[in-house]
């Protein structure tokens, strides 16, 4: 069993939910006219202008192919598929929202980030038109509700660990996978010793600098001190100051390539999953998705065979829960007014035959529909699956659990910290005042 602590915020109200994730186991372009009137029949003539972060084969290729497909078997419904890279569509999802046509579907990671979206009264409760089938997904579907009611449905679920090459710890002579920070610490020495960059960061983007403080913090705080600082928002444990000193101690090591703060995460083979991809760092802490992510970033066909994964090692004195993962998932939300053939064509994506199409193509690595799970062929895939089936408990991303503007602030803290401003206490003050300023 699996839980997964996410926030949900409505203007006067906080809730914080803890959902179970029962497993067998993610230039503003305008809809305008074409948006679609709200219809109770799925199969009305309509547009469904489409944004996801797909903006490279093979998801690009995958996800149209889907739309063609539906409209296929459905050929009142067209498609306008406008894929984005993975920064700027969150820009301009956060833009369309205030606008008065944003897109009729478009890519949703839940949580607190997406209660905060429900405010705008832009997005559909498409609770009555899931009913019938969202208890296929398990639990999981929970975490895209707020206050009881769904707004999104996912197609991946994810978790953040470590991806590694083999070749390059053998090479520096690191005979198995770190499971403390003794013995991370010590496997950067001997990295180091031989050249090689140890660990890569897309420290550009700053929410790769944020897994970081945020497994400090979940190995730090006991499980009870992170859900109730979920819910009630305030930092006052001091776990919370040690994490940041955690991570202070392990950025004096200097673990990652040089000029990382200029370092993309995904854009390009110099991008930090571009650099392990061709072998130029040896490890990087990042989600389950990385390993689909690298194939248009290296000519090496074979780079899935000289990596695997291990989990973020213990911290020694942590009170945290052993096992308790970082993670989240992708889905999508549709727009009011959408129409009810937005809704059916989530329940496309979720059914099981595509989901095994979404993870066969290396479009998705975990799919969110636990009878997909068997398309899984990958073996260190297969490791992450197990992971998460075992993991006591999943944090989401604290960026995507709290409020969008307290989780944007936490994460311009730590990217802050990364370049060397600011202080583990001052992580929390930017916590702090986000929640008084929201």
């Amino acid at each position: 069993m699996i839980t997964l602590n996410v926030r949900l915020s409505t203007p006067r109200r906080l809730a914080a939910i803890t959902v179970a994730l029962a497993m067998v186991v993610p230039s503003l372009t305008a809809c305008g006219d074409d948006e679609p009137s709200s219809s109770g029949d799925p199969n009305a003539a309509t547009t469904l202008t489409w944004w996801h972060n797909g903006a490279q084969d093979p998801a690009k290729g995958v996800w149209q192919s889907l739309a063609d497909q539906y409209h296929a078997d459905h050929p009142n419904v067209s498609f306008k598929v406008e894929p984005a890279q993975n920064e700027a569509l969150k820009t301009k999802i956060s833009v369309a929202l205030q606008s008065p046509t944003p897109p009729s579907i478009f890519q949703q990671w839940g949580g607190g980030a997406l209660a905060t979206q429900v405010e705008s009264g832009k997005l559909m409760d498409i609770t009555d038109a899931t009913s019938s089938w969202i208890q296929e997904l398990g639990a999981g579907a929970k975490g895209w509700q707020v206050e009881g009611k769904q707004y999104g449905v996912p197609f991946g679920l994810h978790v953040v660990g470590f991806w590694y090459r083999t070749d390059l710890f053998t090479q520096a002579g690191i005979t198995a996978p770190p499971k403390t920070m003794e013995e991370l610490n010590a496997a950067v020495t001997k990295l180091k010793a031989k050249g090689i960059a140890p660990i890569a960061v897309g420290g550009k983007d700053k929410w790769p600098d944020a897994f970081w403080w945020s497994y400090f913090a979940i190995r730090e705080c006991s499980l009870d001190t992170v859900k109730n600082t979920v819910k009630n928002l305030k930092m006052d444990d001091p776990c919370w100051v040690k994490a940041g000193e955690d991570l202070k101690a392990f950025l004096d090591t200097k673990p990652f390539q040089d000029a990382f703060l200029g370092t993309p995460a995904q854009q390009g083979a110099g991008s930090s999953a571009g650099l392990l991809a061709n072998g130029k760092a040896a490890m990087e802490l990042q989600g389950d998705w990385e390993l689909p992510t690298m194939i248009p970033l290296t000519e090496d066909k074979e780079y899935a065979k000289k990596l695997s994964w291990f989990e973020f090692p213990a911290v020694a004195g942590g009170k945290g829960t052993p096992g308790t993962a970082l993670g989240g998932g992708d889905g999508y939300s549709c727009a009011v007014k959408a129409g009810a053939a937005c809704a059916d064509f989530l329940k496309y994506i979720a059914s099981a035959p595509v989901q095994q199409k979404l993870v066969q193509t290396n479009t998705i690595s975990l799919p969110a529909n636990p009878a997909a799970i068997s398309a899984i062929q990958d073996p260190t895939l297969k490791t992450v699956q197990e992971y998460l089936n075992k993991a006591p408990y999943i944090q989401v991303y604290f960026d995507q659990a709290l409020p969008t503007s307290v989780g944007q602030a936490l994460n311009d803290a730590i990217a802050d910290f990364f370049a060397g401003k600011g202080s583990p206490q001052g992580i929390v003050d930017a916590f702090t005042k986000a929640v008084a300023n929201k």
